[in-house]
């Protein structure tokens, strides 16, 4: 089934970096918009950023200029490249995408598990 597994998440110091990675497993027939979404302690889910197949990408205002997604497509696997950290990018950093496992199926939304990025004052 289609399952998404991210890794990259940890503890960090203002001003640093993490890369976040989410492998989709290869059941998936068809990939369309992969994205990343986080959810703060106490807060609402919120957008990141997304990226089509063909490479199109939308950021959230606060993450503009400081992180960058991008996607491999062969391997099923979405990147978040994030640069210049804040304490108010802390947060569970969820993978997802728009999947389907066969060709006659509409897309659905699948979801990672969250990997916990913490970024220290």
């Amino acid at each position: 089934q289609g399952q998404l597994v991210e890794s990259g998440g940890g503890l960090v110091q203002t001003g640093g970096s993490l890369r976040l990675s989410c492998a989709a497993s290869k059941s998936f027939f068809s990939i369309n918009v992969m994205g990343w979404y986080r959810q703060a302690p106490g807060k609402q889910r919120e957008l990141v950023a997304t990226i089509t197949p063909g490479g199109s990408t939308d950021y959230a205002d606060s993450v503009k200029g400081r992180f960058t997604i991008s996607r491999d497509n062969p391997k099923n696997t979405v990147y978040l490249q994030m640069n210049s950290l804040e304490p108010e990018d802390t947060a569970v950093y969820y993978c997802t995408l728009q999947g389907k496992l066969t060709p006659l199926v509409p897309y659905y939304d699948y979801w990672g598990q969250g990997t916990q990025v913490t970024v220290s004052s």
